[in-house]
C-alpha cells in the first residue's frame, strides 16, 4: 500500500470531524483546538461564510490562469483593500507562507539591485530553499546547505547589531514582529522602529513576515500596528484564506514598478478559488471585529494563565499578544503536549521549551476555562512526574 511521506510527528488521532474551534476524532472525541494547523483555522475551522463563498466560486470558474480577468478577483481586491494600509497598491496571491516570502526576497534583489539579504536568530521564514536560508534555526538547515549566498543572520532585538549589519550592500531585511516557531519571542518596540530607521538610511527594503501574526491574530489587523511602523514589503498567509491554502505579498507602487512580467509566476496564484476564499475571509474579520474579539479573548487567557501558573516551579515566563502565546518552560514541553491531547485540548511547540497556543478567535470563556484547566494539570502532572523521578 501506498504511504504518504509524512514531514511532521505523527499525532496518533485521526480527526474525522472539525467546526469552529473544536475537532473530533473517529471514536467521538472532542478537542478543543489550540493548534488549528498551525494557526491556519483562526477564523474557526470550516467557517460557514467562507465555506459558503468556495462552494459558490465552484459552481462558476475554478482554475484560470491570472493572465484572464475574472470577477472574484477584482471583487477580492476591493475588500482587501479595507484592511491594508494605503501605501499597499499591488497585490498578488500565492500558495503557501514559504512561497510568498520567496518572492518578496526576488522583489527586494530587484527593486534595490543588491543580493545581501539579512535575518534574525530563531527567525522561521519557511522551509523552501529561499525561505530557509533567511531562517535562523541551523536545525532545519544543516542537511540542505549549501543555501542562498549573502545571507546574514544576526540577533533578534538587539539594536547594535543593526548598525554593524545593514549596509549600502543590503537589499532587505526580513522580520516576525512576533517570532512563532521560534518560540513566541515578540520584537521590542523600540528595536522595530530603529530597524525602519536603519533600513531607510540604506535605502534597504524591509520585509514584514505576517504569516502567523496577521490577519487579527494578535488583536490588531496586523502586528505592525503596534509599532507604528510600516513595511515596504508585507508577506501574509495561513488565516487570510479561513483554511484555504493561500499566502499574499502587498507592495507600493514605488516596488512594484520595478517588477516586470516573468518575473516570478504562479500555475495556482490567484486562483478563482483562492480569491473567494480570501474576500470571504476578509468580510469575516470586518463583520465579526476580528481583532477586537482576539484581544479580549486572548488578554483573558493569558490573564487566567498568569494567575493560575505564573510562579510554577517548571515555568520561565508566558508571554503573547491576542491569541498568539507561548509558555516558556524549564523543560522540553512534548510529555505535556502529549497530556493535554490525552486531555482533549490540542497544542504545539514552539522552539525547544515553549508550548504554543494558537486559538481561534471564537472561543468562549467555557473553553479558556477548559483549556487552563487542562495545561494546569498536565504541568503539575509533569512537576509530580520528574520529583519522583529524581527521589527514587
Amino acid at each position: 500500500m501506498l504511504k504518504y511521506l509524512k514531514f511532521y510527528e505523527s499525532r496518533g488521532i485521526t480527526i474525522s470531524k472539525a467546526e469552529g474551534q473544536y475537532v473530533w476524532d473517529v471514536e467521538g472525541n472532542k478537542y478543543l483546538d489550540f493548534h488549528t494547523g498551525h494557526g491556519v483555522a483562526f477564523l474557526g475551522h470550516r467557517n460557514p461564510h467562507i465555506v459558503e463563498a468556495i462552494k459558490h466560486q465552484l459552481d462558476e470558474v475554478v482554475s484560470l490562469s491570472t493572465s484572464f480577468n475574472v470577477r472574484i478577483r477584482d471583487e477580492m481586491l476591493e475588500t482587501l483593500s479595507r484592511v491594508l494600509p494605503q501605501r499597499f497598491e499591488y497585490v498578488t496571491l500565492l500558495n503557501s507562507g514559504s512561497e510568498a516570502v520567496e518572492l518578496a526576497l526576488k522583489i527586494a534583489r530587484k527593486a534595490t539591485k543588491r543580493r545581501k539579504i539579512v535575518s534574525f536568530t530563531k527567525a522561521f521564514h519557511g522551509r523552501t530553499l529561499g525561505a530557509l536560508s533567511v531562517t535562523g534555526n541551523l536545525r532545519y538547515k544543516k542537511f540542505f546547505e549549501p543555501l542562498l549566498p549573502e545571507v546574514v543572520i544576526i540577533p533578534f532585538n538587539n539594536i547594535d547589531a543593526l548598525d554593524n549589519n545593514i549596509d549600502g550592500s543590503t537589499a532587505a531585511v526580513i522580520v516576525e514582529l512576533i517570532q512563532g516557531e521560534g518560540g513566541v519571542n515578540i520584537a521590542k518596540q523600540e528595536f522595530i522602529k530603529a530597524l525602519r530607521k536603519k533600513c531607510n538610511e540604506v535605502n534597504a527594503v524591509l520585509i514584514f513576515d505576517e504569516v502567523q501574526t496577521g490577519f487579527g491574530r494578535t488583536g490588531r489587523v496586523w502586528a505592525f500596528e503596534y509599532y507604528n511602523v510600516e513595511p515596504d514589503i508585507l508577506v501574509a498567509g495561513k488565516a487570510i484564506g479561513g483554511g484555504f491554502p493561500v499566502s499574499l505579498v502587498a507592495i507600493p507602487e514605488y516596488i512594484a514598478k520595478t517588477i516586470e512580467p516573468g518575473d516570478h509566476g504562479s500555475t495556482y496564484g490567484g486562483n478563482p478559488l483562492a480569491c473567494a476564499a480570501v474576500k470571504a475571509s476578509t468580510e469575516v474579520l470586518l463583520h465579526d471585529n476580528v481583532p477586537r474579539r482576539a484581544f479580549a479573548q486572548g488578554s483573558k487567557l493569558i490573564g487566567i494563565l498568569k494567575h493560575t501558573l505564573e510562579n510554577h516551579k517548571l515555568i520561565r515566563e508566558i508571554r503573547g499578544l491576542g491569541l498568539m502565546i507561548g509558555i516558556e518552560l524549564r523543560i522540553t514541553p512534548g510529555n505535556i503536549i502529549r497530556c493535554m491531547q490525552e486531555n482533549h485540548v490540542l497544542a504545539l511547540k514552539a522552539g525547544a521549551t515553549v508550548v504554543r497556543l494558537l486559538p481561534p478567535y471564537l472561543i468562549t470563556e467555557e473553553d479558556i476555562s477548559w483549556g487552563v484547566k487542562v495545561i494546569a494539570k498536565c504541568i503539575n502532572e509533569e512537576l509530580s512526574r520528574k520529583t519522583i523521578t529524581r527521589t527514587t
